[in-house]
Parts: structure tokens; sequence; C-alpha cells
């Protein structure tokens, strides 16, 4: 199964009331917003839990407190959490001020995150 389109509807349009210059990129199973050619945030579908999850680049002087939240763990894909990344789960993200929360805090983390690098 693939993400939800009512979940990147929503994120979408959080965007889009910001005025957020970002564009989608289907990556890692998912489906990524990238602010400044710099992931910000996104959507996993998590097969063994069978649901979406957001996924939010917060940066890792706010992982603890966002730790504290609803529905917030650690992004974990292989086995390894990823520093300054978390995986909110739908009853974190389900009513829209929770939502714009996590959105808001990547896109304030986002210009002190660094680019990838390209490849060649």
């Amino acid at each position: 199964m693939a993400f939800s389109d009512f979940i990147a509807d929503r994120i979408h349009q959080i965007l889009n009331e910001k005025h957020v210059n970002y564009y989608a990129k289907k990556m890692m199973g998912g489906l990524c917003f990238m602010v400044d050619d710099k992931m910000c945030c996104g959507i996993h579908y998590d097969k063994k839990k069978e649901t979406d999850l957001l996924m939010a680049r917060i940066g890792e002087k706010a992982y603890d407190q966002a730790m504290l939240r609803n529905g917030c763990h650690p992004m974990d894909f292989t086995g390894r959490p990823m520093k300054g990344y978390v995986f909110v789960s739908p009853d974190g993200f389900d009513l829209d001020v929770d939502l714009e929360y996590w959105i808001q805090l990547c896109l304030d983390f986002n210009p002190l995150a660094k680019k990838s690098k390209k490849r060649k």
C-alpha cells in the first residue's frame, strides 16, 4: 500500500497557506516535502504497523521536547535512530492544529539543516 493522499493533501494545504516554496518528491517508500532543496517533512507508510507515519526533520535541539508529544517516536529505518528526525503516528497529527505544529517545527529547523550532497 502507498502513503495516504489525504495526508499529503493536508500537508500541501498547510505549506501553501504558509506561502512556502516547496516541492514533493517520492522517496524512501513515501512522499517527502522539500524546502530549499532539503528534506523538510514527509509521509512514510509503515508496512509492519500498517499505518501512515509523519516523518519530521526537526533537528537535535527540538528532539527531546518533541519526544514528549503524543505519537512521537524515533525515526528508525535501519535499527538505528536518525538524529534530528522523528516519526509521528496518526494519533499525534490527526487534528489540524497538531499537524500544523509538526510542519512549523520542520520549517523552523529547515534553514539550519544541511543540504545533501548531489550525486554525480
